[in-house]
């Protein structure tokens, strides 16, 4: 690729680093040493469902490991450690004296991007912006009644129901700090009318205004996100000048580049894919547990599907799907399957507990419930997903596995693809008229969130009004201080989310992703973000 002088071209270097835009090319001489390509990482990943990078708005799956990367949160966690938080922005913690709340105190000398320093005020601010826009994030803080400043270092979040967690959450890359001053002079507001008068997303989505090791400088969607060094990170030099993050829908493509080093890690590679590598000197697996999840949700809105809106009807597709098969023959067996809502690893969720609580395939049993809901003969229902996949699976191969599993016990499955964002769209607006195939990944290790999701705004998605009780047993879960008490609760939420038959968790899938051994540390996590790029380094070589 390089002639004899160790010089590479321009062009070659753009096509490398797969930039198409002028962004990079402005800042690059015409002429670049072949070593240039060490200071750069390049990652290969399906991010077509990445619609925003504005914190406050976030619900997605691949764009958390962007923004964990441009801002710090308070508290976080560390990799493969998900019970024990780890200071980021604040120092140390503890319970406010009045035992309302949660008492912060910040980590000095820490600095934005653009060099000023951050304050007790952008910590408010930014929490404030949070519960004021209103978005899916505010909600998993819904019980957070005020945010105070106590004095120039320290803060208090005061809550509503002091007994549920909140620590837990907020190490979650929603829950981070940006710089007020820049943030409103771009638009954005964190007053109390700020569902309208925030105009700041644009302007996030391609710029950044945070504290972390790196800063967002382009993202051109469905195309690249691109992140340069921060230069006033207060954790030290990060490694790279720049890291470019590859939207390759393909695994095949993802396959080849990072055999050819065209990118330094590949993140949707297929069972076949991956067995490909094996042997492969310059190419190693790393694994990754993850707490994510592929699930489908079904309506129970009878003016959309008079079938779906019978709980016997929705249990018989329960029992009709070949989950095995699913994880086997598909995903390779990297995967496992919880009962409901709340991921193998947990409180109150093991395998032995899925196995003895959730769907499983049964035939028979799936067409006896269809002949007590009324449709003996079976029924006919739409599944939406997005052009997208998952672990190396496109949710329209996932689709037409449930499609054939169906059929076999007389239920006519048809498919509907949508771009992410109008899929999006339609599912949370509760505009979804069968099923739906889409991810759940933690927004943070905290099986309140996860549960209390299900019973609030997942709910009215497929127009369930929940009952009293199921919403209380949450709380209870959540706030019991016993964990084998806590443990058995869990149990008995899930028992009741299985038995009402509007989601059906399909897999979670261990990860195998594929990294060029010019990379030393690659520090995948399992708690919301996927890899924190802060700590990636390249090798010595």
């Amino acid at each position: 690729m390089a002639d004899r002088l160790g010089w590479i071209d321009r062009r070659r270097l753009l096509q490398l680093l797969g930039v198409t835009g002028g962004a990079l090319a402005a800042n690059l001489p015409s002429r670049v040493f072949a070593q240039a390509r060490k200071n750069t990482l390049v990652l290969g990943i399906d991010i077509s469902d990445t619609i925003t990078l504005d914190p406050a708005r976030l619900a997605q799956y691949t764009s958390p490991m962007t923004v964990s990367a441009a801002y710090d949160s308070l508290v976080t966690m560390k990799p493969g450690d998900y019970i024990n938080l780890s200071p980021s922005l604040a120092t140390k913690w503890a319970r406010t004296p009045d035992g309302k709340g949660w008492r912060f105190t910040l980590r000095e000398g820490v600095k934005f991007s653009t060099g000023n320093p951050m304050t007790v005020e952008d910590v408010k601010w930014s929490f404030d912006r949070i519960i004021n826009l209103g978005d899916q994030p505010s909600q998993y803080i819904a019980n957070v009644d005020r945010v105070e400043i106590v004095d120039k270092s320290t803060i208090d979040i005061i809550l509503k129901q002091p007994a549920e967690p909140l620590l837990t959450i907020i190490a979650a890359p929603e829950f981070v700090v940006l710089e007020r001053k820049v943030a409103e002079a771009n638009g954005a507001s964190a007053a109390k009318d700020a569902k309208t008068a925030d105009k700041a997303a644009q302007w996030i989505n391609t710029n950044s205004c945070g504290t972390g090791a790196y800063r967002i400088a382009a993202w051109e969607r469905n195309q690249q996100i691109q992140l340069v060094r921060n230069e006033h990170y207060w954790g030290g030099k990060p490694p790279f000048e720049r890291i470019v993050i590859r939207h390759i829908s393909d695994g095949a493509a993802q396959l080849l580049a990072v055999r050819r080093g065209d990118i330094d890690a590949a993140f949707n590679l297929i069972p076949e894919q991956i067995a490909s590598l094996k042997g492969d000197a310059n190419v190693r697996l790393a694994p990754l547990a993850s707490l994510d999840f592929v699930y489908m949700a079904l309506t129970q809105e009878p003016e959309f599907n008079k079938a779906l809106a019978v709980k016997e009807a929705r249990q018989a597709i329960g029992y009709a799907i070949d989950y095995d098969g699913i994880i086997k023959s598909m995903l390779g067996g990297a995967a496992l399957r919880p009962a409901h809502f709340l991921p193998i690893g947990v409180s109150g969720s093991t395998e032995e507990i899925a196995r003895q609580i959730g769907f499983k395939q049964d035939l028979a049993r799936a067409k006896d419930l269809l002949a007590k809901a009324g449709f003996k003969d079976g029924f006919e229902f739409e599944i939406s997903y997005g052009n997208a996949a998952v672990q190396g699976v496109t949710y329209q191969d996932l689709g037409l596995k449930i499609q054939s599993d169906l059929a076999r016990v007389g239920i006519k499955v048809n498919l509907r693809p949508l771009d992410q964002v109008n899929l999006r769209t339609e599912y949370t607006t509760g505009k979804s008229k069968g099923g739906v195939l889409t991810f759940w990944n933690p927004p943070a290790v905290e099986n309140q969130l996860w549960a209390a999701a299900v019973v609030q705004r997942v709910a009215k998605r497929v127009h369930w009004t929940t009952p009293e009780d199921i919403v209380k047993l949450v709380s209870q879960a959540a706030t019991e201080a016993d964990p084998k008490k806590q443990a058995e609760l869990w149990v008995e939420w899930q028992k009741q989310a299985v038995d009402q038959a509007n989601h059906f968790v399909l897999f979670q899938p261990v990860y195998q992703i594929a990294v060029r051994n010019t990379v030393k540390d690659f520090p995948l996590t399992a708690a919301g973000w996927m890899l924190d790029l802060h700590d990636v380094t390249p090798s010595a070589s």
